[in-house]
């Protein structure tokens, strides 16, 4: 009976060495992936900087128009959505291919004031699907039509057609953005335009990229009125 005994508690005791053993396994597994997400938050926001320092923000797929909103698209581009493909990006930095609609993906917001909610930016601009909608219905060059009803292409030549005409309808605004780009008043643009986008600065969430955001602008502003001399 003692031998018995004994080969339980010896059972019991390595049933009880290898759960601890597992326990200790998924709780490192745990905190390796807490550091590896952080590590790849650090990578991410030195590479956006890397991006910003050498490219300022990529060229527009729209060809034409004013370089004073040429540059202005291009400087919320680079604080809203700093990546080499920005068209394709979403909330996250997460990609998507199609681009035939808007994404309408909600995703979870992890970090400032809206934390726990989820939003629906995509694009280089972020839209949200209800803007998109909204600004799509006005500004769209060229909606497809079905009877009644009218889908608008999200991609990146509409992207950037929808927030041109947005910028420069003085009417949506109440002022002359093209008039106040040219004028010098970029700050003034920049507060204007910062309930829409805040990480513009003089809003409830600057990130990293918002102080330099004037001197990004007047980067991409010789850009666009070099190349506007072609």
């Amino acid at each position: 009976m003692t031998n018995l005994s004994n080969r339980k508690q010896n059972f019991f005791d390595q049933v009880g060495n290898i759960l601890k053993t597992l326990i200790i396994l998924l709780m490192l597994s745990g905190l390796a992936n807490v550091v590896i997400q952080e590590k790849k938050t650090q990578l991410k926001k030195a590479s956006q900087h890397l991006i910003s320092s050498i490219y300022g923000s990529p060229p527009l797929v729209m060809e034409g128009g004013n370089p004073y909103i040429r540059a202005l698209m291009r400087t919320i581009s680079a604080s809203e959505s700093n990546y080499l493909n920005p068209y394709h990006v979403i909330y996250s930095g997460k990609y998507v291919k199609d681009l035939s609609k808007h994404p309408n993906q909600c995703i979870t917001i992890v970090d400032g004031p809206n934390q726990g909610k989820c939003t629906t930016a995509s694009g280089r601009y972020q839209f949200l699907n209800t803007t998109w909608e909204e600004k799509a219905t006005q500004y769209h060059p060229h909606p497809s039509k079905f009877l009644l009803w009218k889908d608008y292409s999200f991609e990146a030549q509409y992207q950037d057609q929808v927030l041109y005409n947005w910028l420069t309808d003085s009417k949506a605004w109440n002022e002359d953005i093209t008039k106040l780009l040219e004028t010098g008043k970029i700050d003034q643009v920049l507060e204007l335009l910062s309930p829409t986008w805040t990480s513009l600065g003089y809003g409830i969430e600057n990130n990293s990229m918002t102080k330099h955001l004037p001197q990004i602008y007047q980067k991409l502003l010789k850009e666009e009125l070099k190349n506007n001399e072609k």
